[in-house]
């Protein structure tokens, strides 16, 4: 294991304690936990989003929150789900008075946790409502059960434009909801990662092997077999989209190709322009396309695909100009 560490066990906390020193004023910690990770610039009045999970996804989860967005982040280590309390302390920094609106990944330790959170808040009189992203087609056939991936950026900013146009908690999660409904995602990894407290591979793949459908935690794919061109694989992922969220011609999605961590930028510009060659032939349109690393595994190679469909008022909360230390949107 190669990692710039000091020791595994200090790997989340040293994180954090990098990005607050190298974003001072930007963010800050919750009552001391360097764990409950909250905006400097606290609006009042205005709807809380909270998110949160573990460790080695950035700039899932932390890097999200920040003008235009997200309020609050608690934060687990690599791979695992963050506390209650912490949870909790978040909300009580963040909450200005309008409610909070948890949103989250579908994972079994988040919403257990999330939940009990929102039980403490409950008994402080604070209202919330919950959320989870759950946008991997091939995580689940139920839609409910599927986990939440890279798509849960088009949550976060749809809810977030909600939020700064001052909506009512229950229409901050009508937005969000609205982007869940309209969000697909497909994954694909070229190499594994390694946890650094775990310090091996956390699966094995053959030197010229490729699995499809793997998961952000190196969750089994649907298959594993010889590593397909650009082309191929825009294909594949976006016959799997289509098939499980139809698209008409002439209706316009936001794509989002997505790197795991060790994909270069010029590999996730190839698979884009495959994935927009693939959608012109459909008669699809493209309202926005955004490339990079968007919810990573640690140092896994490969990238996702994501289509959100979108209507007027979805890209008028996509175009929503945002700003955190980690994402500008102008």
């Amino acid at each position: 294991m190669k990692k710039i560490m000091n020791a595994p066990e200090a790997y989340t906390d040293d994180m954090l304690r990098g990005i607050y020193g190298a974003h001072a004023g930007l963010v800050k910690c919750a009552e001391n936990d360097l764990r409950c990770y909250c905006t400097a610039k606290k609006a009042d009045r205005k709807v809380a989003i909270i998110t949160g999970g573990g460790t080695g996804h950035l700039p899932l989860f932390l890097g999200y929150v920040g003008e235009g967005m997200l309020d609050g982040c608690a934060v687990g280590n690599v791979f695992q789900s963050p506390s209650s309390e912490q949870i909790y302390k978040v909300s009580r920094e963040v909450e200005a008075g309008a409610g909070i609106l948890y949103l989250y990944g579908n994972y079994t330790g988040d919403i257990m946790n999330f939940d009990m959170a929102a039980e403490m808040c409950e008994l402080d009189d604070i209202e919330t409502r919950s959320i989870v992203g759950a946008d991997d087609v091939n995580s689940s056939a139920d839609q409910e059960s599927r986990r939440g991936v890279a798509g849960i950026f088009f949550m976060y900013k749809c809810a977030g434009a909600k939020a700064v146009e001052m909506g009512t908690l229950d229409e901050v999660l009508a937005a969000a909801q609205k982007a869940k409904d309209n969000t697909r995602t497909v994954g694909f990894a070229l190499t594994p990662c390694i946890i650094p407290e775990v310090g091996h591979s956390n699966f094995t793949l053959k030197e010229n092997e490729m699995a499809m459908g793997m998961g952000i935690h190196g969750e089994p794919g649907i298959w594993n077999g010889p590593v397909k061109t650009a082309d191929e694989l825009a294909k594949e992922s976006l016959n799997t989209l289509l098939g499980d969220m139809k698209v008409a011609e002439g209706e316009e999605v936001c794509v989002l190709i997505n790197g795991l961590g060790a994909s270069s930028i010029e590999e996730l510009y190839i698979l884009s322009g495959s994935v927009k060659k693939y959608l012109d032939e459909k008669k699809v349109g493209i309202y926005r396309t955004f490339v990079g690393e968007y919810a990573t595994s640690m140092e896994m190679a490969g990238a996702s695909v994501s289509i959100c469909k979108v209507d007027e008022e979805m890209k008028k909360w996509i175009d929503l100009p945002v700003k955190t230390p980690f994402y500008v949107q102008v």
